[in-house]
């Protein structure tokens, strides 16, 4: 089944066309990175995908329905910055989620916060960056969605702190799900990925599964990516 379907997707500000005519079929079960250079357009895919944003022109499509309520339900999102109150400690963003989400696992996210010894009496204002990021990341991946949005989730954390996030991503998504992951980092992701998708000013240059990519090629995903996009 389709999760994310694009035809003819178009997102312009003002005379700024940030996506171009992009057409894409993201299927259930798949860890898909979105890789492009910044200003390629990938936030803006993703907060069509949201509902954030409507489209100029063309359509996106969420499990056959588009952007609505309805499918704001079945995404998770998580955003390139630090977007939670910080006053709030990790305890009362298990109750928020609960309360704002009905696929939100508690347990699930109980159970990851303890295996990183969170103290979740510690307001996210005394936390460290990478430990905030992990927090919301927990919070992210603790829904039973249908579609996970993840905008440079590893942008802004120690390699360390990477592994874990990138553990924490592949253990926690439902196998029914898409798991669509922005990034600039292709060579720390590129092992948990099933599909790249290349953007590149707004307009999709490659998509294809990393196997294929990587027989065809006879290079990673990064040395791909870095001869499609050599300055």
């Amino acid at each position: 089944m389709e999760t994310l379907v694009c035809n003819d997707l178009s997102k312009s500000y003002g005379p700024v066309k940030a996506l171009d005519h992009v057409n894409l079929n993201l299927e259930e079960g798949k860890i898909i990175g979105l890789l492009g250079p910044n200003g390629s357009g990938k936030t803006t895919l993703i907060k069509l995908a949201s509902r954030l944003l409507v489209p100029t022109e063309g359509s996106i499509t969420i499990c056959g329905k588009e952007p609505s309520p309805e499918t704001k339900a079945m995404v998770s999102y998580l955003p390139d910055r630090n977007y939670l109150p910080d006053w709030m400690n990790s305890g009362d963003l298990l109750d928020m989620f609960e309360d704002f989400f009905a696929d939100f696992d508690r347990a699930r996210a109980i159970e990851m916060l303890e295996s990183l010894n969170i103290d979740m009496k510690m307001p996210l204002k005394k936390m460290s960056k990478g430990t905030k990021e992990k927090v919301q990341l927990i919070m992210t991946m603790s829904r039973h969605a249908k579609l996970y949005l993840l905008d440079e989730p590893i942008a802004g954390v120690d390699p360390a702190a990477r592994d874990y996030i990138l553990r924490t991503i592949i253990s926690n998504y439902d196998e029914n799900a898409t798991v669509l992951i922005s990034t600039h980092l292709i060579a720390d992701v590129e092992n948990v990925l099933d599909e790249a998708i290349f953007l590149k000013e707004g307009q999709v240059v490659l998509h294809q599964g990393v196997d294929e990519l990587k027989e065809s090629t006879g290079k990673s995903v990064d040395e791909y990516f870095r001869e499609v996009f050599r300055c």
